[in-house]
Order: structure tokens, then sequence, then C-alpha cells
């Protein structure tokens, strides 16, 4: 278990802003400490599960306004149970055993906290998500 919990770690990139320091909540915490790099770990399979979410749902995302895409994505993430399981599974399938544990004892809290930065991460590279025009001649 011990080569899991190193393998995990290594893997996941620094966050210089993510502080952890004394005096934090506990939530705030493991949101710095774990969610936030393992989010950004898992980054470009966000963006691809998206892409996917969008052309199963026949592509309307595309035909949207900024606006309306925004709150696809924030729709999305609230009201699809089964999206927002698939999301908050790439994340925690990359918990530590230990992280886990802190986890379950607040999963409620922990999941808005997850699944606010998945929202912020996907509205921020909303331009990945737009097929470009072609030009005509």
């Amino acid at each position: 278990m011990a080569s899991r919990f190193n393998d995990l770690l290594s893997i996941r990139p620094q966050i210089l802003s993510a502080r952890v320091y004394d005096g934090i909540g506990a939530e705030e915490a493991f949101q710095n400490k774990t969610l936030r790099p393992i989010i950004k770990l898992q980054h470009d399979l966000l963006i691809a599960v998206f892409k996917n979410y969008i052309a199963k749902h026949k592509n309307i995302f595309l035909d949207l306004s900024l606006e309306e895409q925004i709150k696809y994505i924030t729709n999305a993430i609230q009201k699809d149970i089964k999206f927002r399981n698939s999301l908050k599974g790439m994340i925690i399938g990359q918990f530590t055993v230990e992280e886990y544990e802190l986890y379950i004892k607040n999963s409620s809290a922990l999941n808005k906290r997850m699944m606010a930065i998945v929202k912020e991460r996907l509205i921020h590279s909303i331009q990945l998500f737009v097929q470009p025009k072609t030009l005509q001649a």
C-alpha cells in the first residue's frame, strides 16, 4: 500500500498558491492539499469527459451564447447526478486511503468544494469546447 500512496502523491502537481497553514480550517486544508492538485492533474481528462458530455447531448452546447454555456456547465454539474458522480469518481479515485478516510468524515461539504473547483476549471476552459468556424472563401 505504501507504493500506491507514494505513487499517487508523486504524480500530483504542486500548486504553490494552495497554502496550508496553522489556523486554516480542515475543509480548506483538504481542498488545498488534496482536491486542487488532483483536479489539476485530472484537467485533461475532465475536458475530454465534458466534450463527450456535449456530444452525447446533441452538441446543443455549441449553439449557446457564452452566458448560456456557463449556465449549461453549472447545470450539468449540479443537476445531472450521473455526470456529477462520474466527476467525483475521477477525483476520489486519486485519493490515498488516508485522504479517503478524511473525505468520508465530511463528504457533503468536500463534494461542494470539489464540484465548485471542477466547474471553475471547465468555465475557464470554455474555449476548448467551442468548435472553430471554418473560413469560407
